[in-house]
């Protein structure tokens, strides 16, 4: 175990509190203008997929689990989880949907991902941090409408709905930030 300050916590960092190891699911830095600056955590405990909610000083030290981060390739979904492959050593392993959370919207067939593995299981996964999706359903361009601040409602051919600039159209590849759902830009090729 390394003992880090609370500040440095990052999403999808390990961290052991009490002898539980938990994965970081946001972590957020409060500076208010009187009073300490805190650093608020929202994370999962392993072991049986409870949330908690902690707040910590961000001097305070906490103690970071000894994970490693390995490039993995997906390979597919079935009834046993997601398989995920090691390029370098063809090691196959299982992550199950519980881990995957939100993010199995954004997996595509070859993609490569981060899989952090603690004492051989996947704890938690780190997505591209940009993929190119298709615009499947968007409201019709208008003539005259130029790129301002105005975003319009759009459906992503993974069924996530985004807000995307008015010149977008349905059919049209854009990419996607995989933290937020949000648009980019549109795709280059």
């Amino acid at each position: 175990m390394v003992k880090v300050i609370a500040s440095s916590v990052r999403k999808g960092n390990v961290i052991d509190v009490d002898g539980k190891l938990y994965v970081v699911l946001t972590a957020e830095n409060f500076h208010p203008g009187k009073g300490t600056p805190v650093t608020q955590v929202n994370m999962r405990r392993i072991v049986d997929g409870v949330k908690v909610s902690e707040r910590w000083r961000t001097t305070e030290q906490v103690e970071r689990a000894f994970v490693e981060d390995v490039n993995h390739q997906f390979l597919y979904e079935d009834g046993e989880g997601f398989h995920f492959m090691n390029p370098e050593n063809y090691d196959q392993v299982v992550v199950d949907a519980d881990t995957m959370g939100d993010q199995k919207a954004y997996l595509q067939e070859g993609m490569t991902c981060i899989l952090s593995i603690h004492e051989g299981n996947p704890l938690a996964i780190e997505l591209p941090r940009h993929v190119i999706l298709e615009i499947t359903e968007t409201e019709p361009v208008v003539k005259g409408q130029t790129a301002s601040s105005s975003y319009k409602p759009a459906m992503l051919s993974n069924g996530i709905r985004t807000s995307v600039p008015p010149h977008i159209d349905a059919g049209t590849r854009v990419v996607i930030a995989t933290e937020d759902n949000s648009y980019v830009e549109r795709a280059k090729n």
